[in-house]
């Protein structure tokens, strides 16, 4: 199971990222996938969590944040906009197998990324 992310890059309060996580190695269905961020002396933070129609957001990005999955792609994206200074963070993409639930922060992931940064100015 491999996870990789890109589209972190430094933008203005404000604006507007797509971050992508390609998976490989496994059946992309039957995972659910999330994006969490972690920022310098902060603890990580859920972000968001999707498997089939279920999507799950932090209070923080409601409204803000919108994660979709190109399954013939096996991509998984976190469309970000009107980003804040408080967004700055590593993020990275993760999978576990089964159903993400509400309490989906809180599970072990069994596979995460590397992680892309993002700057928010």
């Amino acid at each position: 199971v491999q996870l990789v992310e890109s589209g972190g890059e430094s933008v203005q309060a404000g604006g507007s990222l797509r971050l992508s996580c390609v998976a490989s190695g496994y059946t992309y269905l039957s995972y659910c996938m999330a994006w969490f961020r972690q920022a310098p002396g902060k603890e990580r933070e859920g972000v968001a969590a999707q498997r089939d129609a279920a999507t799950y957001y932090a209070d923080s990005v409601k409204g803000r944040f919108s994660i979709s999955r190109d399954i013939a792609d096996h991509t998984l994206y976190l469309q970000m906009s009107n980003l804040k200074p408080e967004d700055t963070a590593l993020y990275y993409c993760a999978s576990r197998v089964g159903m993400c639930g509400p309490n989906w922060s809180k599970l072990r992931f069994d596979s995460r990324g590397p992680g892309t940064q993002v700057t928010v100015s």
